[in-house]
């Protein structure tokens, strides 16, 4: 018993200090605007990638470029670049060759056209145009007379673990968590769980898993996933004119589940 005492003094002293000698530092580069919605997500995002970071040797750092700045990068140091910016910039960002293996997140844009182009390096985190249509339209076969409009998140959903996630981003941000906030948060949660996973910050590595080995909880239910157009499968709500959530998509007894939502595959 007493060896085992000194030896678990032992690790105590001796694991900061190897955590430390042992730091994945990762940078994530954004363009965007750095207030309003989506920052804040980003913001959050980064707060619980550090505090979870602390416990596994891993530091993290988000850098505000512009387009200009971002083509002088090399490509070596770029783990994924996040865009809260229209669809044509996501596109030509997306076309740059030196970025044609990495990461590029669609955090604003709900364009089809971006789901519809099927680039390799996209991945879609907002609804698609498509995909709230059909979430709608789901809705209105039993309730035609009843208007009601599509979100990716809300301020008041609790399934989950969304209440917990909730309460933390107003408790930093004194704002209520939108579908701007969810998207700039999750793409920098679904990240940092893929780098603790794959103790790796390479772009082509991180592009990899992203597509073919994620399963992320976005405190939303079901998990995650991308189609090979990009797009992240999700739940979608849907909510009435008095901004209450009365029904979650895809609805039950819905033909293909998640997929019953936006555009399926690349054609």
């Amino acid at each position: 018993m007493k060896k085992m005492k000194q030896l678990g003094l032992l690790l105590l002293f001796i694991w900061p200090q190897f955590v430390l000698a042992n730091v994945i530092e990762v940078t994530l580069h954004y363009v965007g605007p750095t207030d309003g919605q989506i920052w804040a997500g980003v913001q959050q995002g980064l707060t619980e990638a550090n505090l979870q970071g602390q416990f596994l040797g891993q530091n993290y750092a988000v850098q505000a470029t512009t387009i200009d700045e971002l083509k002088t990068i090399p490509t070596e140091q770029v783990t994924a670049i996040l865009l809260a910016t229209d669809a044509n910039t996501v596109l030509d960002v997306a076309g740059l060759q030196q970025f044609a293996q990495t990461p590029v997140f669609n955090l604003a844009s709900a364009a089809n056209e971006l789901r519809e182009a099927c680039l390799g390096n996209v991945l879609n985190i907002p609804l698609s145009e498509q995909m709230k249509q059909d979430a709608i339209a789901q809705w209105q076969v039993k309730n035609e007379d009843t208007p009601v409009h599509a979100q990716g998140w809300h301020e008041d959903f609790v399934k989950f673990a969304a209440s917990q996630l909730n309460t933390r981003f107003t408790r930093n941000h004194q704002s209520k968590m939108d579908d701007d906030a969810w998207a700039g948060w999750a793409a920098i949660k679904m990240l940092s769980d893929s780098v603790a996973r794959t103790q790796n910050t390479d772009g082509d590595a991180m592009l990899k898993f992203l597509k073919n080995d994620l399963s992320f909880d976005g405190q939303k239910g079901y998990t995650a996933t991308f189609r090979n157009s990009g797009q992240l499968r999700q739940i979608v709500l849907l909510v009435d004119e008095d901004n209450n959530i009365v029904a979650e998509a895809p609805l039950r007894g819905v033909a293909g589940g998640l997929d019953s939502l936006g555009l399926v595959s690349c054609r």
